[in-house]
């Protein structure tokens, strides 16, 4: 009997292993680890608190600070490669300190990064140096610039050491909805199978080229321009560790480091028509219009890059946020608020975001109180605005009082620009702390962006004034308030200026403890 009772008993046992390893492999997926080895982990309803569509600076970032948090999160990501981009390589400072804010301050490190204390602006001949307010900040506070695909890569990297995080290769094709709640996501793997994973939050971070966002937001995208990118190789520039903006014929040129040996040069080109690079108009184009613009310390080694072939574009977009608030789901990064990459604020604005957010889901413990989360969600939507809207707006008016015009009043808003960043002082350190995300106030920007229409108004007036050059006048402040307005009030004028107005922002948090 005893035998008899062993035996059957060892049966049922091997029966139900078997039962739970079948279940167990029908519930199991493949991600891609840190070294990109397969890793086999076991998602499901419970398994996952939040998933992040997209590992770029955005989503690597926010992957690391939410596991760091303790939540278990889901990262899927397109191409776990590293990216080679054009773009996204000028860390400003307000963007460091946000780095340093999420503990990721390291993966500045070891990619042959380069500090960047200022710019050093160019115009007809003459040049000017804006240094950025950094006398009340430790050493290490500077802007950085480096290979995005490094900087992209060790974020994913240091995300990936975290147990609580799960990197995987795949393409998100929608979002799983249910009675007007985001439940997850549909995605095809490397290999091809069509998934869904579930969780009580998605963010949606997927970059410019966003197939998501459609229905989380109300997207007004428009591409004011297209940058033309080269790399200039062993070249010194004029002022080292320095950004070099040269307001050129017809829209500015940029050159900044991003390797101990290596410059970064993008070219703007306004419209969204380019060159064709086949038939080779685009480096004559180089050749014949832009080169004789480039300071000439640095024109052998440009003619030398166009010469070598290596010519990518990109086109510049801009994008306010709009969003459709939504059950379950939440916009970041590219795919919910585009600013022209000419002032390199981007980034500063992701890091921000996440830093915001972090901040509101900390107290959360329980995600899937889709009432309390959403109300959240509306928060962090009112609470990014000041930051944002200022970064947005500067980048806008900026680029367009830097394009030559044959509108008088508007070259004269030009000279005017460039004469009064030369002036030094609050004139210059000012607006290179608005530029560089330490001081992003919406109010300091109107004002200065005022002053310089005044100084140039003022210009005109002496030594004596002309009927003619009162006119002019005018015509520059109202060519002033035509840039400027509008774009404050596609970011929202009551959520720029006066975000105090709106009770989302004192939203009190619930009575629970931290996750652990």
């Amino acid at each position: 009997m005893a035998i008899d009772h062993l035996i059957l008993t060892t049966c049922f046992a091997s029966l139900f292993a078997s039962l739970l390893l079948y279940l167990l492999r029908r519930r199991s997926k493949k991600i891609v680890s840190r070294n990109n080895e397969p890793l086999t982990v076991k998602p499901g309803n419970n398994d996952v608190d939040i998933i992040i569509v997209g590992a770029g600076v955005a989503g690597a970032a926010l992957a690391h600070t939410l596991g760091k948090e303790g939540r278990r999160v889901h990262v899927i990501e397109r191409d776990l490669t590293e990216p080679d981009r054009i773009v996204g390589e000028l860390l400003q400072p307000g963007g460091y300190l946000k780095l340093i804010e999420l503990g990721l301050e390291d993966c500045v490190k070891e990619i042959d990064a380069q500090r960047v204390l200022g710019y050093a602006l160019f115009k007809d001949g003459k040049h000017t140096k804006l240094s950025y307010p950094l006398d009340q900040f430790d050493s290490d506070i500077a802007g950085r610039s480096f290979h995005n695909g490094r900087f992209v890569q060790r974020m994913r990297e240091k995300a990936s050491t975290l147990p609580n995080v799960k990197m995987e290769q795949g393409t998100a094709t929608s979002l799983v909805e249910e009675n007007g709640v985001i439940k997850g996501v549909q995605y095809k793997t490397k290999e091809g199978q069509e998934l869904k994973s579930y969780a009580p939050l998605t963010i949606v971070c997927d970059g410019c080229f966003s197939n998501l966002r459609r229905s989380l937001c109300k997207p007004k995208v428009e591409v004011p321009s297209n940058f033309v990118g080269l790399v200039l190789e062993n070249c010194e520039l004029p002022f080292p560790n320095h950004g070099h903006v040269v307001l050129g014929d017809p829209s500015p040129i940029l050159f900044y480091p991003i390797s101990s040996s290596e410059v970064r040069c993008l070219v703007d080109v306004p419209g969204s028509k380019l060159p064709s690079l086949a038939s080779g108009d685009m480096a004559k184009h180089l050749k014949t219009t832009v080169a004789p613009q480039v300071p000439i310390e640095i024109r052998e080694p440009f003619l030398s890059a166009v010469e070598k072939g290596n010519i990518r574009t990109m086109p510049n977009r801009s994008m306010p946020a709009d969003p459709i608030p939504t059950p379950g789901a939440l916009l970041l990064g590219d795919a919910f608020n585009m600013r022209h990459p000419l002032t390199g604020g981007g980034m500063t604005v992701a890091l921000s975001d996440i830093v915001i957010l972090r901040d509101l889901l900390n107290p959360l413990v329980d995600l899937t109180d889709k009432e309390s989360l959403s109300k959240y969600i509306e928060s962090f939507y009112t609470l990014r605005k000041p930051v944002a809207s200022t970064i947005n707006t500067l980048a806008g008016a900026l680029y367009k009082v830097f394009l030559a015009s044959p509108d008088d009043a508007r070259s004269e808003m030009r000279r005017a620009c460039f004469d009064y960043l030369s002036l030094g002082g609050v004139c210059s350190s000012g607006p290179v702390a608005l530029l560089s995300g330490l001081n992003p106030r919406p109010m300091s920007l109107v004002l200065h962006f005022f002053a310089v229409a005044i100084f140039g108004v003022g210009r005109l007036l002496v030594p004596l004034p002309s009927v003619k050059r009162l006119w002019l006048g005018v015509r520059l402040i109202s060519s002033a308030s035509g840039i400027i307005f509008p774009i404050i009030k596609a970011e929202g004028v009551r959520q720029m200026f006066f975000p105090r107005t709106i009770p989302a922002i004192y939203r009190a948090p619930p009575a629970h403890s931290s996750p652990q």
